[in-house]
């Protein structure tokens, strides 16, 4: 065979395999696959594998069959009743149809863009008619279910599915967190404020009151003990009455000697008195100078 042949054998070759590696496509296990003819859509490829499409004729277009995100910027938003937030909202979708996904946006980043603008004017609309109060309580569940309910029917044309959208974070800007900030510690030092009025005004009646107590019980302590004190001086006046009508003397001498005991109780006490005074009657003779007092009834 001439060397001719063979090079016209080999380009054949060649040709062949060109073609043949130009006609075949893999799909991925997270791809699904539009084979276009000249912009037809031909048929839309979703098993994983190696795919075979018309060379030169033929071309293929990919998109992910696996859960997309958007995350458009933070959007300052005016609540109903006139706070400001930031709103940072993102979304999840599946392209189901990428058939109608390619005839309308094309590009995943288009859509993207596109997406994005829808979620957050959506939002908007859905939020401006709540207020701070319904997104941090449980009502922030029914607003996220109205927002996708509202997202899905914007975007029901572009061949996707919204799997989900949430609000990562709703916070007040700076400036307007500074006031709230303010506003709110000026309202619990004016609430602390009353609290210590009320504290200190029912401190003082409490004072008052107990003072009050204090005055009776010690008035009738006071009253109670000086019945007891007149009850025991009048017992103890008759009984001294009765013990001296029973032996005068005696009662005399008893009363001397306890005259004697707390006149010399104390140490270093001095009394300058006359030896024959009364006062020392019975130091020297236990009848008490009774010869003495009888001279002295005689003198008389």
């Amino acid at each position: 065979m001439s060397r001719a042949k063979l090079a016209i054998i080999g380009g054949i070759i060649i040709v062949l395999g060109i073609l043949l590696n130009s006609g075949l496509f893999t799909v991925r296990e997270t791809e699904q696959v539009l084979v276009l003819q000249l912009g037809e859509h031909k048929r839309t490829v979703r098993e994983p594998g190696l795919h075979f499409k018309v060379p030169l004729i033929q071309n293929v277009v990919a998109y992910d069959k696996r859960v997309l995100s958007v995350d458009p910027e933070a959007e300052e938003m005016l609540l109903s009743d006139q706070k400001r937030i930031l709103v940072d909202a993102f979304a999840r979708y599946r392209i189901t149809d990428p058939l109608k996904f390619f005839q309308t946006v094309r590009d995943e980043q288009i859509f993207g863009n596109r997406f994005g603008n829808i979620l957050t004017s959506t939002v908007k609309e859905f939020v401006a008619q709540r207020n701070l109060e319904d997104l941090l309580s449980d009502k922030r569940n029914t607003i996220m279910e109205s927002i996708r309910d509202g997202v899905a029917n914007e975007t029901s044309g572009f061949g996707i599915e919204v799997v989900d959208i949430r609000i990562g974070r709703s916070e007040l800007p700076e400036a307007v967190s500074q006031t709230v900030y303010e506003r709110m510690r000026t309202d619990r030092e004016r609430q602390a404020n009353l609290l210590r009025a009320e504290g200190e005004e029912n401190a003082r009646r409490i004072r008052a009151e107990a003072d009050r107590q204090q005055v009776e019980i010690v008035a009738e302590a006071q009253r109670e003990a000086q019945s007891l004190r007149g009850g025991g001086d009048a017992t103890r006046n008759a009984i001294l009455g009765e013990s001296y009508g029973k032996d005068p003397e005696f009662f005399e001498f008893f009363r001397s000697l306890e005259a004697y005991k707390e006149t010399f109780a104390a140490e270093g006490t001095t009394m300058v008195l006359s030896p024959d005074s009364d006062f020392f009657k019975y130091f020297g003779d236990l009848q008490g100078g009774r010869d003495r007092v009888t001279d002295r009834e005689r003198q008389r």
